[in-house]
This record gives structure tokens, C-alpha cells and sequence, in this order.
């Protein structure tokens, strides 16, 4: 069996493997990137996902955290969308990828953005704090993380309405 280029590279970096942009036809390609990718742009990836499933969403990290923030999975989870079952991903196994919109949530992601070597038609910035950095009780943390979620909501729904759905 003849494997390609793309499926020895993620055979070697031991993850899962992901569709290519250009494999996933016509639908529009998202690509969501935050530093740790555990909170953010995983809210953001399940929010866009949810809005369309015709897109094909992707989100990941420049410094990839080991999992997904469980405060962002029950921030999600507590308006219909499960990323319980997603992972951090670091954004150099999309490098060579092809994608409609690069988006970054955080001034991190925005200032160190890799260079693509696949083309990128649209790069944004849309940025939010980092939910992870609250604190106090878990009561408290929950706050913060409904508040990022639902401003992620609001000006992703915004997002998609003019630039996705209209390009």
C-alpha cells in the first residue's frame, strides 16, 4: 500500500488524521487559532461547526495545552454543543493545508501566526480574553467562561453572516 506524503506526516506525529482543505470539496475551510487551543478557538470551532455543517472547521495552537479546558467544554455544553471529544492540535501539522479564513481569538496566535504555506484567502483578527486566566471559585471561572463563549457567539454569528456565508 502506497501511502501519500500528507498520511506519512501524520502517521509520524501520531495523531489523528484530519481532512485536507482541498479533500473536503466545497465547502468553506476555517481555521481558529489561540495560543493553547483548549479554550477559545475550541469554543469557536464548536460554535462555527454548529452554525453550519457545511463548513469545514478546524482549531488549533501555537503552544498546543495538553487538553481541552473543562470549563469550555461545560460553557458549550450548556447551550447544545459537545467538544468533549476534541483535542489540542498544533498548528504546524496545517501549515501546508489550504483554507478559506484563518482566524485568530487571541493577540498571541495573531502576532506569532505562522506563515502558511498553503494558500489563505482571508486572515482575521477577532480577539477575546483568555477565559483560563480567571479565577476565584469555580462559580466564578464559570462567568467568565459564559461570558467569552457568548461574546465568541455573538461576533462569530456576525462573522459568518458577512464574510463566510457572503464570500
Amino acid at each position: 500500500m502506497n501511502l501519500t506524503r500528507r498520511q506519512l506526516v501524520l502517521a509520524a506525529m501520531a495523531t489523528p488524521a484530519l481532512p485536507l482543505a482541498a479533500e473536503s470539496g466545497t465547502k468553506k475551510t476555517v481555521l481558529v487559532l489561540c495560543t493553547g487551543n483548549s479554550a477559545r478557538s475550541q469554543m469557536t470551532e464548536g460554535y462555527l461547526k454548529s452554525l453550519d455543517p457545511n463548513l469545514a472547521v478546524f482549531s488549533a495552537g501555537t503552544n498546543p495545552s495538553p487538553r481541552v479546558n473543562p470549563f469550555a467544554v461545560k460553557a458549550m455544553k450548556e447551550i447544545g454543543i459537545d467538544i468533549s471529544g476534541n483535542s489540542p492540535k498544533n498548528v504546524r501539522q496545517f501549515l501546508g493545508e489550504s483554507f478559506d479564513f484563518v482566524v485568530t481569538v487571541c493577540d498571541d496566535a495573531d502576532k506569532n501566526c505562522p506563515n502558511f504555506r498553503g494558500k489563505v484567502k482571508v486572515r482575521r483578527h477577532i480577539g477575546f480574553p483568555d477565559p483560563a486566566k480567571a479565577t476565584g471559585t469555580d462559580d466564578e471561572k464559570m462567568a467568565i467562561f459564559r461570558k467569552v463563549r457568548d461574546d465568541i457567539r455573538a461576533r462569530f454569528k456576525q462573522f459568518y453572516a458577512t464574510e463566510i456565508k457572503g464570500s
